[in-house]
């Protein structure tokens, strides 16, 4: 019975290996925009894909990064700037994406631009610490999203958003995980609408990975700004040893992230060349072994083990 059990098993995965090798045709005619390229995943997938011969359109937050981008890639790529908070900018950018994929359309959107702080306990937040992290994360993935929709639709392309493990398990206070968490609602919903037309969206959801948000400097920066704003009466109940102890816990977290960006921008290209993308991508090991698992365990064990990370 075993035997037969192990053969079974054996002949999914061989079917789904197989499944999962097979790409789409004609990339080199196909169109994909991918937003927050000036560093991290963005910047990495989007040479990542000009090599493989894809017509690459950049959205890049600063001039900089587009030139630094360029330099580094084919003539093939273009770039624009893009700020996601910005409604007319983008507006202005999904006019230029119209021009220039005319009537084929846009075979692939990848929205991956976000940020990471401010982020810390709850209380010591303000309003606008929150919104400050949503608007990129969230509300400028839905806007640049909507701006598109039709250019996606008529080349009955791939649209990939970029979640988090956070987003489903929070680790701590702020519009991070909101945003992410957000994210894997929008495109639920998303994937439902666009199904008809023949258009698949996919989830990215990367573990720990050292991007922008792993910056050690930044980090100390931004919970010393973030600690200084609190009220004297919050301070006064958390007291000075939580706040070390916070620090602590997220400077840790820091040095177990990953340099290698591959499994996340490698799961990004599957979803945009691959007959048939995956729904949900777990980027990295501690992802599949360790976040997610830990996202459907009783909440009694998952707060005690986030505790004492």
């Amino acid at each position: 019975m075993w035997l037969y059990l192990a053969a079974l098993l054996g002949l999914y995965f061989v079917f789904r290996w197989y499944r999962e090798r097979q790409t789409v045709p004609n990339l080199p005619d196909k169109y994909v925009l991918i937003t927050g390229c000036d560093s991290g995943f963005g910047n990495k997938v989007a040479r990542q894909l000009d090599q493989r011969g894809l017509r690459v359109l950049a959205a890049c937050l600063t001039q900089k990064g587009a030139e630094q981008l360029k330099e580094a890639t084919s003539q093939r790529l273009q770039t624009v700037i893009l700020d996601v908070t910005n409604r007319e900018s983008v507006a202005t950018m999904a006019q230029w994406v119209k021009e220039k994929v005319g009537d084929r359309g846009l075979w692939g959107l990848v929205n991956n631009a976000g940020v990471g702080y401010p982020f810390g306990l709850n209380e010591w937040l303000t309003l606008d610490d929150f919104m400050s992290v949503m608007k990129v994360n969230l509300i400028g993935m839905i806007d640049v999203t909507l701006a598109l929709i039709p250019l996606v639709r008529k080349a009955r392309g791939r649209i990939v958003n970029v979640a988090s493990v956070l987003g489903r398990l929070s680790l701590f206070g702020g519009g991070y995980s909101i945003s992410k968490h957000g994210v894997e609602a929008f495109s639920d919903s998303l994937r439902r609408d666009l199904s008809p037309f023949g258009v698949k969206v996919s989830i990215i959801e990367p573990g720990s990975f050292k991007t922008g948000l792993g910056n050690k400097e930044l980090l100390r920066k931004c919970t010393e700004r973030v600690w200084s704003q609190v009220p004297s009466e919050v301070k006064e109940a958390y007291g000075e040893k939580t706040y070390q102890k916070f620090f602590k816990s997220l400077d840790g977290m820091l040095d177990t992230m990953k340099i290698n960006l591959s499994p996340v921008t490698d799961s990004m290209e599957h979803g945009l060349t691959a007959v048939y993308p995956r729904t949900r991508y777990a980027a990295g090991w501690d992802a599949k072994l360790f976040y997610i698992p830990l996202s459907y365990c009783p909440t009694i064990l998952a707060d005690y083990v986030i505790n004492n990370l």
